[in-house]
């Protein structure tokens, strides 16, 4: 079993133990005061930016600092200096304001450079000067500074270490020359210079000994026996002076190596030694213990040790419970995790913010968000929730589908007087984004500019998202523009989402331009999600063709499809009515998903449904009636036969419509579309119109319909051709409510069929969508509606056709008819019936259904104009 890695002993405090190169001062964040801290952060930035670089800088801010006027001007003379430069120069005007502490100053600083050769250089200078002769302090400085350096400079660490004369050394040079060795790994060097130094009568300090012990425990191959250290932990333990003793460090670096060893039992020995000699432990002490116990699958026994260490008077910290917590985690175990929560509560440590923290996520990935809202009160009463805490809050819940909220927490956050940070404000517009919140959206960009942060790209992303799934193109592309301006350069992730708001129109130009800028101006290559949103933006725009090359060109850039690319495919194949193809396909998804998605199923019914292939359609109905695996299917499988039109079942159908809400505006606009397409092919017009309902309630389609005094509108652009038919069904009806009830008629009435560029091409008739509403809108009202010639998306009604429209319904107030159109349920039709076909497929079944047959089964009731 290898020893301590790299990684795990480095996490240590006892990892390369150098008392002479002290890690560099940490420049912390202060917290930032509301209004002006985004100011002050841009300052630092500029000045950052502005600041000569590290290679010709001598330092950073806050080590020149600490330099005296000669120091810091002698470090500059040698860092300018040239290869054969002389060193003597440099030091001819200092040459007697200089001590040794000043040289030791410089080499610290050549240190954190990594510049060894001038290091090199100026200790030969001072080995032929009488008055900078290096005493042992510096010579071991500059040992440390060469170790640093790798294996190939060992030996001129034995040069420098052997020009001190041998009464000179002590323990600070052997421990130097030591630290050298075990840096590179070396411990058997490290541990014969150890027996070296003590032949020499030069005694170890406890330095030496960690030095020694960090070198072994990092051996891999082959790797130390933990006897081999213990056994160096006796000769510290019985040595006499007190400078040998054990400290924090000795026992870290040993709990460590039992960690990786999974030695269980010696950490709880070593954890027992700790206490009895005074020794408190610290975070990393327990983290190691931990992690010992974790490897011997025996977490419960921490539990315990540390009840024994509370009813001993050494209760532990709260990190020591908190990495027993995460430990639980890790493995799923969240019951267990509780309980340590429950049992540092009853050993008397208070529970810190990030105790509360680890198992508000642990909840949230198991889906447990009722659990998450009890213990976030919980926490309330108990320690106040920190900005690293709603940032938890947002991920689970913005995860979870509960976007609303996330908002929600957001503004519980600003008025309990907690200051959000970048993180924060990027959650929250992740959740807006996903579930389409484009006002809250703008709230939070707002409040960022407030503040004087800077948003970055992921901001930006999520309110693009969010725009796009209001339709709202023009401002979408107005914040992309927006963000390149203030410095906040677009990321794929940026260009996806962008690409992604086209897409779910239709607008395929826009979304093509939307790559090409990515690729020419960005140098940012297509992945694969850029891929699955040209192939969704040529489906709804019914370039078929188009469709099919994009998943082939993914496919050629290796790129591997996951469900949403293979249903973008199948879908692409059903537009165009191509069964074999679709078939194919459809069983490529059952081979990769093992159970093909609800959008899959919805998608072979109404192609099926559209070609009269009642047999094929009702045995995929059967088939997912069967599904053992999913409930969701049984369940719109027998929402489509109707089977599930009372109250109680509704209910059912209702809560399976919500769970596909929690997945995001996204998911949810595909699955709707594709199950009232499925709905209005099979005759199931008052299901559908309730699934409509549904989704015009959660917020899906705000463009749908928009109604002022100069125009009613109905924007179906986004939809499937059946879910088309379905809104224009149940608008034609209110119209046909408000003609019979106002006076006050608008200038124009309209049906949006496209947007963006296609808007203005003559070709737009000819698409699906805008063919197949426009011939069942003139079917239905004897061409009241037609295309103006100022656009070619939108089909309207001018306000004098709608006056005879409304003086037809006035003369007819004997009929039976709530409406224009009975939204009622059909029966479903028999095996071999002709409904939306005329003459018998041909034998690949990729006949296409004309645009008249597509609507042949009108309506008995409909009004005669």
């Amino acid at each position: 079993m290898a020893l301590v890695s790299t990684t795990t002993v480095a996490s240590s405090s006892s990892y390369h133990c150098d008392p002479f190169f002290p890690a560099a001062a940490r420049s912390w964040c202060r917290p930032r005061s509301r209004g002006g801290g985004g100011r002050a952060r841009l300052s630092v930035l500029s000045a950052r930016l502005s600041a000569p670089s590290a290679s010709a800088s001598s330092g950073s801010t806050g080590e020149r600092d600490r330099y005296s006027y000669e120091v810091d001007s002698l470090i500059d003379r040698l860092s300018n200096l040239a290869p054969r430069g002389s060193i003597a120069k440099c030091l001819e005007t200092a040459r007697h304001r200089l001590t040794l502490q000043d040289f030791a100053a410089v080499y610290r600083e050549f240190s954190r450079r990594g510049d060894w050769q001038r290091s090199t250089r100026l200790f030969k200078y001072m080995q032929r000067q009488s008055w900078c002769r290096p005493d042992e302090h510096i010579h071991a400085i500059v040992i440390g500074v060469l170790g640093r350096q790798g294996p190939a400079l060992l030996d001129k660490c034995l040069e420098v270490f052997h020009d001190l004369p041998a009464d000179s050394r002590t323990a600070l040079s052997y421990t130097s020359l030591i630290a050298a060795y075990a840096r590179n790994a070396l411990h058997e060097e490290a541990r014969a210079l150890l027996d070296q130094m003590k032949g020499a009568g030069v005694a170890p300090t406890a330095t030496t000994y960690n030095t020694v012990l960090a070198a072994c425990a990092r051996a891999a191959d082959p790797p130390v026996p933990f006897d081999t250290l213990l056994g160096l932990f006796a000769e510290m333990r019985h040595d006499a002076s007190p400078a040998v003793r054990p400290d924090l460090t000795t026992y870290n670096t040993l709990l460590a190596a039992a960690a990786v060893r999974a030695l269980s039992d010696q950490s709880e020995m070593l954890l027992r030694t700790m206490l009895e000699a005074s020794v408190s432990p610290d975070n990393t002490s327990y983290r190691h213990i931990v992690a010992a116990f974790a490897g011997a699958g025996n977490l419960s026994r921490v539990a315990e040790l540390f009840g024994e260490m509370a009813d001993t008077g050494h209760t532990p910290d709260p990190s020591a419970y908190l990495g027993l917590m995460e430990a639980h985690t890790r493995i799923g175990a969240t019951a267990e995790a509780v309980s340590v929560l429950r049992q540092m509560q009853a050993d008397g440590c208070a529970p810190t913010a990030a105790t509360y923290r680890v198992l508000l996520d642990q909840y949230g990935k198991q889906g447990r968000f009722d659990g998450v809202r009890e213990l976030f009160r919980e926490m309330r009463t108990a320690v106040p929730p920190d900005t690293a805490t709603y940032n938890v809050l947002f991920n689970v819940f913005g995860d979870g589908g509960f976007f609303k909220e996330v908002v929600e927490l957001f503004h519980d956050m600003l008025h309990t007087g907690i200051e959000p940070d970048m993180e924060t404000c990027e959650g929250v517009l992740a959740a807006c984004g996903q579930g389409g919140l484009h006002e809250d959206a703008r709230e939070v960009l707002e409040y960022i500019s407030k503040e004087g942060m800077v948003p970055t790209a992921k901001a930006y992303t999520g309110l693009i998202e969010a725009l796009g799934h209001a339709a709202k193109y023009e401002e979408a592309y107005v914040a992309f523009n927006m963000m390149t301006e203030i410095g906040s350069l677009p990321t794929i992730e940026t260009y996806n989402s962008l690409a992604n708001v086209f897409a779910k129109g239709g607008l395929f130009q826009e979304a093509e331009a939307v790559f090409s800028r990515m690729t020419n101006s960005a140098d940012i290559q297509k992945n694969k999600d850029s891929f699955d949103a040209l192939i969704e933006a040529y489906c709804q725009g019914a370039q078929l063709d188009d469709a099919v090359k994009a998943y082939m060109e993914m496919r050629k850039s290796r790129f591997n499809p996951d469900e949403r690319s293979l249903e973008g495919v199948l879908n692409a194949y059903c537009i165009a009515g191509v069964i074999d193809e679709s078939k194919e396909q459809f069983e490529e998804i059952r081979s990769d998903m093992t159970v093909p998605s609800i959008i899959a199923y919805c998608m072979m019914l109404s192609l099926y449904a559209r070609n009269d292939r009642w047999a094929d359609a009702y045995d995929l109905l059967e088939e997912m009636k069967s599904n053992r695996d999913s409930n969701t299917h049984q369940v719109i499988a027998s929402m489509i036969k109707g089977e599930y039109d009372d109250s109680s079942n509704w209910q059912m159908v209702e809560y399976v419509l919500d769970s596909s809400n929690l997945e995001g505006c996204d998911y949810s606009l595909r699955f709707f579309n594709a199950l009232l397409d499925v709905l209005w092919w099979f005759g199931q017009k008052a299901r559908a119109e309730r699934v409509l309902e549904h989704a015009i309630n959660y917020g899906l389609f705000p463009e749908l319909s928009r109604d002022t005094k100069l125009i009613w509108s109905l924007d179906v652009h986004r939809m499937s051709v059946g879910g088309a038919l379905v809104a224009v069904s149940v608008w034609l009806n209110k119209l046909y409510t408000r003609l019979k009830a106002e006076k006050d008629l608008p200038q124009l009435a309209s049906v949006v069929v496209l947007r963006g560029k296609m808007e203005k091409s003559t070709v737009t008739r000819g698409l699906p969508i805008a063919k197949v509403v426009y011939s069942f809108i003139n079917d239905t009202l004897s061409s009241s509606f037609h295309y103006p010639k100022w656009n070619k998306g939108r089909i309207i009604c001018l306000k004098s056709q709608l006056k005879k429209l409304q003086a037809a319904i006035d003369n007819s107030n004997g009929a039976a008819i709530p409406g224009f159109l009975h939204m009622t349920d059909s029966r479903l039709p028999s095996p071999g019936s002709k409904i939306y076909t005329r003459e018998a497929q041909v034998e690949n079944g990729s006949a296409h259904a004309t645009a008249e047959s597509l609507v042949e089964e009108k309506e008995s009731e409909l009004l005669a104009l």
